[in-house]
């Protein structure tokens, strides 16, 4: 059964009943399972939770079988502090692959993955090519820094002690992302409560702020050899039908990153929205969500 949901997520908005697994760990993860068919896992990214997904798994349930998980310290999962979790690249996929083999899903998969989402989920893939069907691109990285590609002075300023307290006394990453996200209509007041619900205290944003600490920048940062190995071993996904759907205005992941995923899938389906930014699927749901389902159902 699904959790409790916090104060400013309404049944009607996130319409599901999510299940939870114990990890190795015994920590719980949170996740959607709906429909049934072929696997598409759909994996999110920072600060946001499997409520990025809704209208997408809503879509697609009716004939296929959506997985959604939400990461340790994330959405309606566990957050414990960091003497019970390693929140650390390496963490997140091997999580990932102990929910995918505990629930038996290990061939004709579709991951659909948003920022953080495509690190974790491109590191699965490539680590089991032979389980991966299609993939759906949105907004994201699987690699390190593009060329000509700074890294965002915000970003830069969110690893800083003041960025700390800033994410974890207010909430700002979460709140920020939810307000700056969507360039086309901005959200409304509703939704960007609901994206930022389940970071409602100091304990419960230790992975907003984890999760920029994390990302690699030299080879001493954690991630960093992880990255470096998939980011060698992308090539071994070429044939693998991708689509890729992207916002231009995204804040982040801008269009240098798009230029690097075409320069290395130089097949994969492309479609750009120039007036939209980091969150696609709330952007433009109205265009995506219907080439997704299109390539998914599609051979």
């Amino acid at each position: 059964m699904t959790p409790y949901l916090p104060d400013g997520v309404s049944k009607e908005l996130y319409p599901f009943t999510g299940k939870t697994i114990a990890l190795n760990s015994g920590l719980k993860m949170h996740y959607l399972d709906e429909g049934s068919g072929q696997p598409v896992v759909m994996i999110h990214g920072n600060p946001s939770w499997s409520f990025y997904y809704r209208k997408l798994a809503l879509a697609l349930r009716g004939g296929s079988r959506v997985i959604a998980p939400d990461h340790i310290g994330c959405g309606l999962s566990d957050k414990p502090g960091d003497e019970s979790y390693d929140y650390t690249l390496k963490s997140r996929v091997d999580d990932l692959e102990f929910l995918l083999d505990s629930l038996g899903l290990k061939e004709n998969i579709t991951l659909v993955v948003h920022d953080w989402g495509g690190m974790i989920g491109m590191t699965y893939a490539v680590h089991h090519p032979e389980r991966i069907k299609k993939l759906v691109i949105l907004n994201t990285g699987a690699f390190f820094l593009p060329e000509g590609k700074a890294f965002p002075a915000a970003l830069r300023l969110c690893r800083t002690p003041f960025g700390a307290i800033l994410i974890r006394g207010l909430n700002a990453f979460a709140r920020g992302a939810a307000w700056v996200g969507c360039k086309r209509k901005r959200m409304n007041g509703e939704l960007r409560r609901a994206y930022a619900a389940p970071y409602n205290s100091w304990a419960n944003r230790i992975a907003t702020l984890r999760f920029v600490e994390d990302i690699p920048l030299s080879p001493g940062d954690k991630a960093y050899p992880v990255v470096e190995e998939t980011q060698s071993r992308l090539e071994t996904l070429r044939a693998v039908p991708m689509l890729i759907c992207w916002g231009l205005k995204d804040f982040i992941f801008d269009r240098h990153f798009l230029e690097e995923w075409r320069r290395r899938f130089p097949d994969a389906k492309k479609h750009s929205f120039p007036d939209c930014g980091h969150y696609i699927l709330e952007d433009a749901h109205e265009e995506v969500i219907p080439l997704i389902k299109s390539f998914i159902e599609n051979a």
